[in-house]
């Protein structure tokens, strides 16, 4: 039977964070009306994030575990994406930035006719525990006024790691990417809005992790691959 919901975590190395995260996970799910399934992508892991994984699916209902080659977060998720059988496709983070429970949120909007529903950090009614340094804050801000002009005007938050797409919308969209990496979200939002999705932001409780495998050079990097995705999307490349 297709499940309502399924869930995507992207996982490089995370053999020390992910059961945590997949005890949080199951615990809220066990309890929900809606079947679901929850799916981790191992991408070239070299510690023991498969191995945890096939352990808690005889402790988690619905847990699998599928493996990406192409390296990259955006390339893990498409995969994720693709491969999910739910109605509802999420993506989160491994490290629970973004618990699961935020889920109930979007439900509402979904049902209202929205395709994409994303959490933010950035829109009234989030929080973030704790506050981001203030460097983070201000790079990400100019980043973010920057993609607004460029490709999404109105959404203040592209990079939360929290995101959810009907079926329709996510094999309309996900078949498209090209970018692997850190600007991948920006891609899929900007492929959303092209495409004539709805697109709804949502306030989200978000935990500041200090361990977090983002780089500063990533904020570059996504600059840059904003660049891109204007110029492809002007160029037609992705022949819509």
């Amino acid at each position: 039977m297709k499940p309502y919901l399924s869930v995507i975590i992207p996982a490089y190395n995370e053999a020390k964070r992910l059961p945590l995260t997949l005890i949080d996970i199951g615990k809220h799910l066990s309890k929900s009306e809606f079947s679901y399934e929850i799916i981790v992508v191992d991408n070239n892991s070299t510690d023991a994030t498969s191995e945890i994984v096939k352990r808690f699916s005889h402790l988690i209902n619905n847990l699998k575990l599928i493996q990406c080659n192409v390296p990259g977060k955006g390339a893990a998720v498409q995969k994720g994406i693709l491969e999910a059988g739910g109605k509802i496709r999420l993506f989160m983070d491994a490290d629970n930035s973004t618990s699961i429970d935020q889920f109930g949120k979007m439900i509402p909007y979904f049902s209202e006719g929205y395709d994409v529903v994303i959490g933010s950090r950035d829109v009234s009614g989030s929080q973030l525990i704790p506050p981001q340094p203030w460097y983070r804050r201000i790079s990400g801000n100019v980043g973010n006024l920057i993609i607004q002009a460029l490709l999404l005007p109105g959404l203040w938050d592209t990079q939360c790691g929290f995101k959810a797409f009907t079926e329709k919308s996510a094999l309309r969209i996900f078949p498209l990417i090209k970018i692997g990496k850190w600007g991948f979200d920006v891609e899929v939002l900007s492929l959303a809005k092209t495409t004539g999705f709805k697109i709804k932001e949502i306030p989200v409780v978000w935990v500041n992790n200090p361990f977090s495998h983002v780089k500063a050079s990533a904020y570059l990097q996504v600059l840059w691959e904003v660049f891109k995705i204007r110029y492809w999307l002007t160029m037609n490349k992705y022949k819509l």
